[in-house]
């Protein structure tokens, strides 16, 4: 069956080859249609189930609202972390460090008395606190102390209480 149309081309095909192909290329075009269809309303489903109880001005509005929420989320965070930088920046002054002894001043007392407090800030700046418990009464002597030093000569219970307060662990 040879079309006239073909003939006077001078192309010498059967028309039943031609019409082979075109169903072949239908069958083809059908699969990938129904596929489509498939892929389309699988998305559908996915909208339907965000968008549940909700129309898509309201989404909207809960999406902003989110928006502004991690806004302030992220304010208070800035404002948190500064707190806690200007904290630790006063802590470095604060004494954070303490050693503490007891002693007999004298041999005749008893019950150690007498004591040497060292305090001392993060660089090993502060005070030593000496009191001395004699029967003649208590004596106290503050020293200062410079990083980790005294300008004075320091008793050996001083000397001993600041060693502790410089060598302190949290």
């Amino acid at each position: 069956m040879n079309s006239n149309l073909f003939d006077q081309l001078g192309l010498n095909i059967d028309i039943a080859y031609i019409l082979i192909a075109l169903l072949l290329i239908i069958i083809v075009l059908l699969i990938m249609v129904i596929s489509q269809h498939k892929k389309i309303n699988n998305i559908k489903d996915q909208i339907s189930r965000f968008m549940k109880g909700r129309d898509a001005a309201s989404l909207e509005d809960e999406i902003v609202a989110l928006f502004e929420d991690n806004q302030i989320i992220k304010k208070a965070t800035e404002k948190n972390q500064k707190d806690i930088n200007r904290l630790y920046d006063r802590l470095a002054s604060c004494f954070q460090k303490v050693g503490i002894i007891k002693y007999d001043a004298f041999n005749q007392m008893g019950g150690q008395l007498s004591y040497s407090i060292a305090l001392l800030d993060e660089d090993n700046n502060g005070f030593l606190l000496n009191s001395v418990h004699s029967t003649d009464g208590c004596y106290s002597y503050s020293k200062e102390i410079k990083n980790g030093k005294c300008s004075l000569e320091l008793g050996e219970e001083e000397q001993i209480a600041l060693n502790e307060a410089m060598e302190y662990q949290r």
